[in-house]
This record gives structure tokens, C-alpha cells and sequence, in this order.
């Protein structure tokens, strides 16, 4: 019976590991990136995953014994698999973090262009050189598309795709496709878009307090019991008549 049970939670636990870990492969940008880091370049957890997969399931069988060892080592070798597949490299997350904080500078001076009177392409590629970064080495694939004719609907479109530079992808191909004034459109999504980051700056400036606050009691807690509650205890039992 104990084994069993221990089964069944390994197998619950599986299930809220694999559902935990959001999946990357889905938000695949169709965008070429060719700053973005090499394939290789995946951590050592997902190059060797099948070989943690194995240890980890040959180790919860040898851990738990029995006859639900086998199940629950195949439980932790799927889990292990699982999780590790679906595992980020931080220098892509790093570089998706880096676009997102540079997309509405991007946005602002791709408006200051269009309002200049710079056709579409040669506003992104002026962009482009003016704020070099991540956003800017995804975004000279549109330009370069834009000035061999290809069709801006289809080319902003892919853009939107993109988990970082989609509202620009959004808001560029709504325009060509509505006929709707570029110029007023760029302007509102880089108002909307610096508004966002404000608020994300204030949160995390909030948080910072929120965070500080469980060391800060963490350190104050057992200095105040030690100082203030132990030595009152001990002198009230000392009073005490026994």
C-alpha cells in the first residue's frame, strides 16, 4: 500500500512539474535573429538531458524499492526529460529582456522617422543604426524585406509573431492592412508601451521593499526573542514560586 501511494505521488508530482514549466517551443519567433546565440549553446542540463533522464529514473528506482520502483523511475526519467526540453538558455532569455526594454525607444524613433517623411524601410533601417542592440538586429531582417518589395502586410505580420517586437509586428501590419495613418499608430503604441514600462519599473521598485522585508525579519525576529521575550520569560519563571 505504501508503495503504491508513493507511486501515485510521484506520478501527481510529474504531472504538476511538466505543467509548471511553461514550454518555449511554441513561441518560436519566425523572425530570423542573427544575433541570436548558437544552438549549441544550451546549458548542460539540455545537451545531456537523456542522460539525466536516465540517472534520475535509475535513481528513484534504487531510492524507492519495491514494485512501484519501476513506475516511478520511469515517472522521474519522462519528468526529467520533460522539464529539461523545455528549459531556456539564459542567454536567450537575456536577449529577449533586452528587446523588450529597448522596444519603445525603438518604437519612438521609428515614429520620429515616419514623421521626417521616411518611407517604412528606410525608417527601420534608421532605427535600426541609431539604437544598435538586440530589437535592432531583429528588426534589419524587416527593413531589408521592405526594400526588395515584399509585401509589408505579410512582413509585419511575421514580426508579430515575435514574443518581444509582436505589438510593432501588431500595429504596422493593422495599418497596411486598414489603410489607418502609420505616423498616429506608432505614436499611440510608443505612449501605451512607455506607459507599460513605467508601471513595470514602479513594480519592481515596489517589490524591492517586499523582498527586503523577509531577511530584514528573518535577522530582527530571533535577535527580538533572544533580547526582549527569553529574558522576561526566564525572570517571570524565576519570580515564580515553584
Amino acid at each position: 500500500m505504501t508503495a503504491a501511494l508513493t507511486a501515485v505521488a510521484a506520478v501527481a508530482a510529474a504531472c504538476a512539474a511538466v505543467l509548471a514549466v511553461p514550454s518555449r517551443s511554441r513561441a518560436a519567433p519566425p523572425v530570423a535573429d542573427p544575433a541570436a546565440p548558437p544552438t549549441e549553446d544550451l546549458g548542460l542540463l539540455r545537451r545531456w538531458r537523456l542522460l539525466w533522464a536516465v540517472l534520475a529514473g535509475v535513481g528513484c528506482w534504487a531510492f524507492l524499492g519495491g514494485p512501484a520502483a519501476p513506475l516511478a523511475g520511469a515517472v522521474a526519467a519522462v519528468v526529467v526529460w520533460v522539464v529539461a526540453g523545455r528549459l531556456e538558455p539564459p542567454a536567450v532569455r537575456r536577449r529577449r529582456e533586452e528587446v523588450r526594454r529597448d522596444l519603445p525607444h525603438v518604437v519612438c524613433l521609428l515614429g520620429a522617422a515616419l514623421r521626417a517623411g521616411s518611407a517604412p524601410a528606410a525608417a527601420v533601417d534608421l532605427t535600426c543604426r541609431a539604437l544598435p542592440g538586440a530589437a535592432a538586429d531583429r528588426l534589419r531582417s524587416v527593413a531589408v524585406r521592405l526594400e526588395l518589395g515584399s509585401d509589408p502586410v505579410e512582413v509585419w505580420a511575421g514580426l508579430a509573431e515575435d514574443p518581444a517586437l509582436g505589438p510593432l509586428g501588431r500595429t504596422m501590419a493593422r495599418t497596411h492592412r486598414t489603410g489607418a495613418p502609420v505616423v498616429a499608430a506608432v505614436d499611440r503604441l510608443g505612449e501605451d508601451l512607455a506607459r507599460e514600462a513605467r508601471a513595470a519599473v514602479e513594480d519592481r521598485a515596489r517589490a524591492v521593499g517586499v523582498r527586503a522585508a523577509v531577511p530584514l525579519g528573518v535577522c530582527l525576529l530571533p535577535a527580538f526573542l533572544l533580547l526582549g521575550i527569553v529574558p522576561l520569560v526566564a525572570g517571570l519563571a524565576g519570580a515564580i514560586d515553584w
